[in-house]
């Protein structure tokens, strides 16, 4: 007569249970931090920023499209502000017979400077005639680390919306490429304000 095997004792569903619900909660946890991580993080409210010397400035909520226009790199090549995302981007308009521009130039300069490696670029685009090249170019060299954008047809000039109300007018895109503020007349483009404007579209 054979021998009866005794029968192995059953699972036990308790420390599976727990095991289990663990299981879920690490999971539920990664979830968390990867959805977290794909959020789009949100803009940068700027608006507090309308002092001091940027008390002119207008903060476009929830933001302005960039112009398809196209104006002149400093290589005679055509680009757009489109041509710069994955950067941001001061674009300050500007002429040789402008007294306002000449003065705020300086400070344009001096904020390119501050910010070399980072991902900025101060653009100045001279509205000046092609005969006066010669002045613009002289001009932007006497105020390095800067490069010469021009745009001679004031395509971009009138291509803002709205247009552009006169000269200086300087016009700050995000990394996107979507005009988050502008200022009409010439500012201090090195101050403490100017400065954190810049610091907070970096970090987006």
């Amino acid at each position: 007569m054979s021998e009866v095997q005794p029968a192995k004792p059953g699972p036990d569903l308790l420390k599976w249970a727990i095991r289990g619900l663990a299981l879920i909660g690490a999971a539920a946890v990664l979830y968390v931090i990867v959805a977290s991580s794909f959020k789009p993080k949100e803009s940068a409210d700027l608006r507090d920023l309308k002092r001091g010397e940027l008390a002119k400035l207008e903060v476009s909520i929830p933001g302005r499209a960039a112009p398809p226009q196209t104006f002149l790199d400093p290589d005679g090549k055509t680009v757009s502000v489109a041509d710069f995302k994955g950067k941001v981007l001061v674009v300050n308009l500007w002429a040789t017979w402008c007294g306002p521009c000449k003065i705020e130039m300086p400070t344009l300069a001096a904020l390119q400077a501050a910010y070399q490696t980072q991902p900025l670029v101060v653009a100045p685009v001279s509205v000046d005639r092609d005969e006066d090249l010669n002045l613009a170019v002289a001009f932007i060299k006497q105020n390095s680390p800067l490069k010469l954008y021009r745009d001679p047809g004031y395509k971009l000039a009138f291509g803002l919306e709205p247009r552009a109300a006169g000269f200086p007018t300087t016009i700050i895109y995000d990394k996107t490429g979507v005009e988050r503020a502008r200022l009409a007349g010439d500012a201090d483009w090195n101050g403490k304000e100017a400065r954190e404007l810049i610091e907070r579209l970096l970090a987006e």
